[in-house]
């Protein structure tokens, strides 16, 4: 009898053992974000095109990296034309500070207007894929320091210049941009609004911060959206404003922010670019913090957005960070 309970007290040793062994967790599998900040979306084709300030795998003062990705799943890159950059040093206007891109097709050519050097340039290419070049060298307003550029072009063919001047804080201004897309109007720049809403200054600083504008038109009504307060802070956020003019006035949105940590629980969530899919669905993309402890390197992701009336709304639940 004691030789059965020996026998039988090993076998749930041996049992409970192999149990233990069975149910341990599966080994995480390690994301592979994609590390890009102030970035942007080009459609063209069938292909969707990701730019962005470069974040984690060269130093940005080389230029810009380009990923693609045929269902916004699935990314491959970086797919520069030069070693996986679409524009380079030496190509290009300046030589650091190579942030927030945009894209736009026009006159049969692809255009990337972009800061380095805390100047707004714009170079050129006949693939997204680049090689972008900037032939003049110049920058595009060649006094003051300015950041964030867009280009919008309206219904008659107007072209507007939305950009960031770095004057008793980050301000967002205006001007008409030459159809030539390598000088503004002087006479045309305005500002457009300025950080004086508690949101966009949650820590009080002396330099507020709205930045990173992205325009477009709705039921001739036009759209303002940009980020406020220091990327640097976890309320880092997106808003918007609206107008009857390219030009002004705009008014503040009482539903700002729009996207947040509140509704994201993500630090430092925005400054991006809305885009449109394949199916025509609208999207924002932008970049969160790496971590909740750590500010860079920063991730890209998206979010969907859609008009409700003429009202913006972020849904929240597509929240998705892009990886490769």
């Amino acid at each position: 009898m004691k030789k059965i309970l020996t026998l039988i007290a090993s076998l749930c040793v041996f049992v409970a053992c192999s149990q233990e062994k069975d149910t341990k967790p599966p080994k995480t599998v390690q994301s592979n974000p994609i590390l890009l900040a102030d970035p942007t979306i080009f459609y063209n084709k069938g292909t969707y095109y990701l730019y962005g300030t470069t974040t984690g795998n060269i130093p940005n003062g080389e230029g810009f990296q380009v990923y693609t990705s045929s269902d916004l799943k699935k990314w491959n890159g970086p797919s520069g034309a030069q070693n996986g950059l679409a524009l380079k040093k030496g190509d290009s206007f300046g030589d650091k500070g190579f942030w927030a891109p945009q894209i736009l097709e026009y006159n049969k050519k692809f255009y990337m207007i972009y800061t380095a050097n805390e100047n707004i340039a714009i170079a050129v290419s006949d693939s997204p894929l680049g090689p972008f070049k900037n032939e003049s060298k110049k920058a595009i307003i060649e006094s003051g320091n300015q950041i964030d550029p867009f280009i919008f072009i309206d219904e008659d063919g107007k072209k507007y210049l939305y950009h960031v001047r770095l004057t008793n804080g980050n301000r967002i201004f205006v001007a008409e941009i030459n159809d030539d897309l390598q000088s503004i109007k002087p006479e045309t720049l305005t500002e457009c609004i300025s950080g004086t809403l508690p949101w966009e200054n949650t820590e009080n600083k002396s330099w507020p911060v709205t930045e990173g504008p992205t325009v477009l038109k709705h039921n001739g009504l036009y759209y303002l959206i940009y980020s406020a307060n220091d990327f640097r802070n976890p309320d880092y956020a997106v808003g918007y404003a609206t107008s009857k003019s390219p030009l002004g006035p705009w008014e503040k949105s009482a539903d700002s922010p729009v996207i947040s940590r509140k509704n994201t629980n993500q630090n430092g969530i925005g400054h991006g670019d809305v885009f449109w899919d394949k199916d025509n669905k609208m999207h924002y993309v932008l970049h969160t913090h790496y971590t909740n402890s750590a500010v860079s390197p920063r991730k890209a992701g998206i979010i969907d957005l859609s008009f409700e009336g003429n009202k913006i709304k972020a849904e929240s639940k597509s929240f998705v960070l892009f990886e490769k």
